[in-house]
């Protein structure tokens, strides 16, 4: 019989050559940055020199000397309806609310007339005013509150007005001003934009601003202050673009950024 010797097979052992690493590129070196020339830092408002008695004396004189009688430009018939436009006025213009009291005030100028009216006969006198749905609401609640709180007359305190729906301080402060003459401050946009750019009084709330002013400005200006300084920032101390070459106190503005 034929032996065949038996085959074992033998696993070769595998070795890998190494892959040479691929050398390293340099990187390039980054641009050395140019350091831009720093604008210079603005002026805080707070840094400025403060107004003197004497320079705020004259900005008011200014002011009287030039509008005797301020008038506000909300249009009413009695502190009821000044009321009710003041609560109306929020987040919209006074041209737009008087064009929609105008009607509403021929029909109910009185808290119970409106009532009486209903709020949603209300709503289809206001309903060119932004938020008419919830001023509408507003107004037919505080007509209530000053009928069965109030007697129907429109109370004489800041608390009183401020427990009224949808009336607040500068509510308030326009309804004790214009209404019983009394000495307040109503700060709206643009006289908390006066007080801080000119530096008159800078705040950064408008409270901050309304205590500022009623701090500096002499008594016998405070019955017409407030209207002195929204007129100012509505018709020159404008927001986007100020005409400093008109403005009547422009020598003596603080703000780092006037034209003239």
């Amino acid at each position: 019989m034929l032996i065949v010797p038996q085959y074992i097979p033998i696993m070769a052992k595998i070795t890998r050559k190494p892959v040479p690493r691929k050398a390293a590129v340099p990187k390039k070196k980054a641009k050395a940055a140019v350091a831009k020339p720093k604008a210079p830092a603005k002026k805080s408002l707070k840094a400025m020199k403060p107004w003197t008695p004497a320079e705020i004396r004259e900005v008011f004189s200014r002011f009287r000397k030039a509008n005797p009688e301020p008038k506000g430009e909300l249009e009413h018939v009695n502190p009821f309806t000044l009321l009710v436009a003041v609560v109306l006025s929020a987040q919209a213009t006074d041209a737009g609310v008087n064009k929609a009291t105008r009607a509403l005030f021929e029909v109910a100028d009185t808290p119970q007339k409106m009532l009486d009216l209903g709020e949603e006969s209300l709503r289809e006198y206001i309903k060119t005013i932004g938020l008419y749905r919830t001023k509408a609401k507003n107004v037919i609640a505080l007509s209530a509150k000053v009928l069965s709180e109030f007697g129907g007359e429109v109370p004489r305190t800041r608390a009183e007005i401020e427990s009224l729906p949808g009336a607040g301080r500068k509510t308030a402060n326009v309804v004790l001003n214009m209404a019983f003459g009394e000495h307040t401050m109503a700060v709206d946009t643009h006289v908390f934009r006066v007080g801080n750019r000119t530096g008159l009084a800078p705040g950064k709330t408008p409270l901050e601003v309304e205590l500022g002013l009623e701090k500096v400005i002499p008594a016998e200006f405070m019955l017409h202050a407030h209207h002195w300084l929204i007129l100012h920032g509505r018709y020159t101390c404008l927001a986007r673009k100020p005409r400093c070459e008109v403005c009547l106190i422009n020598d003596l503005c603080r703000w780092p950024e006037k034209t003239v």
